[in-house]
């Protein structure tokens, strides 16, 4: 855990997508000190005829949601928002201005994780 779901613009090259799925994982190690055997991104792309943005069409957006076993505190959440939103900077090049970052918090029996299982079930 945490599961990351990066809705960004179509027309990124594969580098630069293979870039994002690891800059955010990395992001998501070095914030919250999550561990790597636990992540999960996967990227949506949405063309830009889609996406609205303060009343602009095809304004360049990112939007990541982030699922989270609760038990992070208001400072490890922050780092991790923080962090995401940069390394969208860094790797794509859609300012944090752009960027929103959507945390859910799951109650450890709310969750299946390998062998069908709730996180509570295997332990975590």
């Amino acid at each position: 855990m945490p599961i990351l779901t990066i809705q960004i613009p179509t027309g990124y090259s594969k580098a630069q997508k293979a870039s994002l799925l690891n800059g955010v994982t990395q992001a998501a190690i070095d914030s919250i000190q999550a561990p790597l055997a636990s992540l999960r991104a996967n990227l949506v792309e949405i063309p830009p005829e889609n996406t609205i943005v303060s009343g602009e069409i095809g304004q360049t957006m990112a939007l990541i949601y982030v699922a989270l076993i609760v038990g992070r505190d208001e400072a490890q959440k922050a780092a991790l928002i923080a962090a995401l939103s940069e390394s969208v900077q860094k790797t794509i090049g859609i300012s944090t201005q752009h960027t929103r970052v959507l945390l859910h918090d799951l109650e450890k029996t709310d969750l299946g994780v390998a062998g069908g299982i709730s996180a509570k079930a295997s332990g975590r």
